[in-house]
């Protein structure tokens, strides 16, 4: 009678055992937290990272991932952090993540992140220059002696500044007064008058410029054409254009020529590949969704935002455009 009992008891604890572990099964996905470093608040990084994080954590009871946004530096900043841990993904220019992954520019004296993992390309961010209407900058040549905002050091928008600059045979040390500032800071010290001009990289429209381009001092889109040899000498660049339409309060009277590159949204080897897929697959399947929540995102298309990169995709984002027929 005894041993039937403990055979009983058993029994019951094994079976107590089954139950609980199925509950805990049936609660959902193991709780994932992630960041995405973007940058300026008033760029188009920090919104695009806001509608990824939207969209993931709407499924947080799916996936079981909880995504948050950080304000950061810019795209060196974001490569950085992310090789080193503190950030799980970032938007970053597909320059950066060209230079970074072989070990150029800001890379050059640390070597090749070789870590670094591309999940998908977004939107196509063009070289941008405003000057004030009374700073005599007409052509881009007229930028020397002049105060000219390049970007703050590790940001993509000065590396830029710094490419076309030398193409245009300008040094930026000493052919014009480069200041440093972030863009967040750029429309405000234009329309104070402290600077002539500034460049910024970025997707449009843009507050930054809507700002500038609104206030009581008059500006302008400076065009920016002779680019022929710097696309040649590095193929993450492309020819685009500014749609002035977007900045009715701007001098100019048609879109301006100019060149860029592409945000790209970026992470380590290190991420877990199921977290990388789920973020994939979330964006992708929804497209339509997320082409609403920003207006640079409205020319996307599921095979454009497989180009423009240059480091190796991760294996999460591989095993989902693998599934759909996109890889």
């Amino acid at each position: 009678m005894k041993k039937l009992l403990t055979v009983s008891m058993l029994l019951l604890v094994s079976a107590g055992l089954v139950f609980a572990n199925g509950q805990g099964e049936e609660s959902g996905p193991k709780r994932t937290f992630v960041t995405i470093g973007t940058g300026g608040v008033t760029g188009v990084y920090y919104p695009t990272g806001g509608a990824i994080s939207k969209m993931v954590n709407q499924k947080y009871d799916e996936y079981g991932i909880k995504a948050t946004v950080e304000s950061t530096g810019g795209s060196v900043f974001n490569v950085n952090a992310i090789m080193s841990g503190d950030l799980e993904f970032g938007v970053v220019q597909s320059d950066r993540q060209y230079q970074a992954y072989n070990g150029t520019a800001d890379w050059e004296d640390v070597g090749p992140q070789e870590k670094l993992r591309a999940v998908f390309a977004i939107h196509p961010e063009s070289v941008t220059l405003l000057a004030a209407d009374d700073s005599g900058i007409e052509t881009f040549e007229d930028i020397k002696g002049k105060i000219i905002n390049i970007g703050n050091p590790g940001s993509g928008q000065r590396g830029n500044a710094i490419d076309i600059m030398e193409a245009y045979g300008i040094d930026y040390e000493t052919d014009i007064k480069a200041q440093s500032l972030k863009a967040s800071e750029s429309a405000k010290m234009l329309q104070d008058g402290r600077i002539d001009a500034y460049f910024y990289t970025v997707g449009h429209p843009n507050g930054s410029f809507k700002e500038a381009t609104s206030g009581s001092r008059k500006t302008h889109f400076v065009p920016i054409t002779e680019v022929d040899e710097l696309l040649a000498q590095y193929p993450y660049y492309a020819k685009s254009f500014i749609p002035v339409a977007e900045y009715p309060g701007a001098s100019n009277t048609g879109n301006v020529d100019t060149f860029g590159v592409k945000a790209t949204f970026c992470t380590s080897a290190d991420v877990p590949d199921d977290v990388v897929y789920a973020i994939t697959k979330e964006i992708f399947e929804n497209l339509d969704e997320f082409k609403t929540l920003h207006p640079a995102f409205a020319v996307l298309t599921k095979e454009n935002m497989l180009e423009g990169l240059s480091a190796p995709l991760h294996d999460g984002a591989m095993k989902y455009f693998q599934e759909v027929g996109l890889k």
